[in-house]
């Protein structure tokens, strides 16, 4: 029996040594926005302490991430990709066998908009359509010459820069007289609206959910009164390139987990995981209030995620990943 044992044994630290080579080093993609670097420092804690693999974290954006997987096979793993931004490369790397799509990041798809805050609709009812927004353009001046009115775009190298500037063009909003406001950063955009919340400002422009932000800050979306075009958006208002954009609201968008072929069949069982991992936006929602209430980096928010959310991350692995993930955050 004592022989027996020692065979077992000697077997399990075999397969446990075997399966830790499989995985080998990984590379996540931590993309400079909250939940994106929030999902990606889980992801390296149970891709390392669940399933041995060396997982390193890469700095991340949507398009260079996306471009670099499909012709570098490199990082293994985007954790949160919008992938309306760049739906034809992805389509073609997928049935090229080089990517694999393994989850939506976000249960509920991602929402993008322009927006304006309640209180100014609660005033103005008609600041809820685009054509409202126009008429009271003045209501609306811009941070550094209030001569002009403002509209808060995106940062630059960010995908939505392209969107909302090809929107802004498409909806003749200089005609009305706004200028595109650059917030500088990602915290420039939402620091925006916090200020113009806080002091009952005005504020118009581009953002996202889910988002602390506008789980903070009751928003509206702006109506466009044009409908979804979702063809024209894909094909000409998230191009550089688009010489004719026209009016669509933004469709729904698909947030997903997108790996290499080479992790997904060199790693299946870390790859299972990634296929089973995802947020609803009411779950995001409230990680990333509580990120932003105590100033915590991914790093942190995401060790606080596995303290404090067992019933959520349990779903995603089998027992006994989940006693290897217990052991480790008991060690920390």
């Amino acid at each position: 029996m004592i022989k027996k044992a020692l065979i077992t044994s000697a077997g399990a630290l075999f397969a446990c040594s075997s399966f830790a080579a499989d995985c080998g080093k990984v590379t996540i993609a931590e993309m400079n926005w909250n939940s994106a670097s929030l999902m990606a420092n889980v992801d390296q804690f149970i891709l390392k302490h669940g399933f041995d693999c060396d997982a390193e974290l890469v700095p991340g954006d949507t398009m260079p991430t996306g471009t670099s997987m499909i012709e570098k096979g490199e990082p293994d793993i985007a954790p949160e990709l919008w992938t309306n931004s760049m739906k034809a490369a992805l389509d073609r790397g997928v049935e090229e066998g080089r990517l694999q799509v393994a989850s939506k990041s976000l249960s509920d798809g991602g929402e993008e908009g322009f927006w304006v805050p309640q209180y100014m609709v609660d005033e103005y009812p008609e600041l809820a359509t685009i054509e409202g927004v126009k008429k009271h353009a003045k209501e609306f001046p811009h941070p550094e010459d209030d001569s002009v009115s403002g509209f808060y775009g995106c940062p630059a190298g960010w995908n939505c820069q392209i969107t909302a500037r090809n929107l802004f063009t498409a909806l003749n909003l200089e005609e009305s007289g706004f200028e595109l406001v650059d917030p500088g950063s990602g915290a420039g955009l939402s620091g925006a609206i916090a200020r113009a919340y806080e002091r009952q400002e005005p504020w118009f422009g581009y953002y996202w959910a889910p988002t602390a932000v506008l789980g903070k800050y009751k928003m509206v979306k702006v109506d466009f009164g044009s409908g979804v075009n979702e063809q024209h958006y894909l094909d000409c208002i998230s191009s550089e390139t688009c010489l004719e954009p026209e009016v669509t609201m933004y469709p729904p968008s698909p947030v997903y987990t997108v790996t290499t072929t080479e992790f997904a069949e060199r790693a299946p069982e870390a790859f299972a995981y990634m296929e089973s991992r995802s947020f609803t936006n009411a779950e995001m929602n409230s990680l990333l209030a509580w990120m932003e209430e105590n100033q915590a980096d991914g790093a942190y928010a995401a060790e606080n995620f596995m303290f404090e959310h067992e019933d959520i991350w349990s779903a995603w692995v089998s027992p006994a990943v989940k006693e290897k993930l217990i052991t480790a955050l008991d060690n920390l």
